[in-house]
């Protein structure tokens, strides 16, 4: 068998998926009229998995493996530790100075984007996924130390 960037793309969200339904094991499932904590990640496993495998089996569509630029790994595994890092603060130093903070390094760190322009554009998406989620749907997001 000859490898393709889509095996190993499909492979991964296929791990992905099974993990994400073994992590998800404990939470309920409900029912489709009432859904329980778990209907929504067991829904996304399932659906990662099932497309994992489809992916897999056209990879004949993809670039052979040995033929993919590996060049803008450094890019992507700064963009993958920003996140990771996000998200352990997330909880520590509250959604809107996480979010902020995560979109404004994304964009001046590694976009290297203008420092205005960057500063208006993480300061509103911040401000709007935070009003549609407070606001709109009702859902609390964790505050920081400064009660923000």
């Amino acid at each position: 068998m000859i490898l393709r960037a889509d095996h190993i793309a499909g492979g991964v969200f296929v791990i992905l998926g099974v993990a994400v339904f073994a992590l998800s094991g404990e939470l309920p499932f409900g029912t489709l009229s009432f859904p329980g904590a778990g209907f929504v990640p067991k829904l996304i496993a399932t659906l990662m998995v099932a497309l994992g495998v489809a992916l897999a089996l056209r990879a004949r569509a993809s670039a052979l493996i040995t033929q993919i630029d590996w060049s803008d790994l450094w890019h992507a595994g700064l963009i993958v530790l920003m996140t990771a890092a996000a998200a352990l603060l997330y909880t520590r130093a509250g959604f809107l100075l996480t979010i902020f903070l995560l979109l404004l390094g994304v964009l001046l760190v590694i976009e290297r984007k203008a420092w205005l322009p960057s500063m208006i554009f993480s300061a509103s998406v911040t401000g709007l996924a935070y009003a549609l989620f407070v606001l709109l749907l009702k859902s609390p997001l964790p505050r920081g130390p400064w009660g923000f």
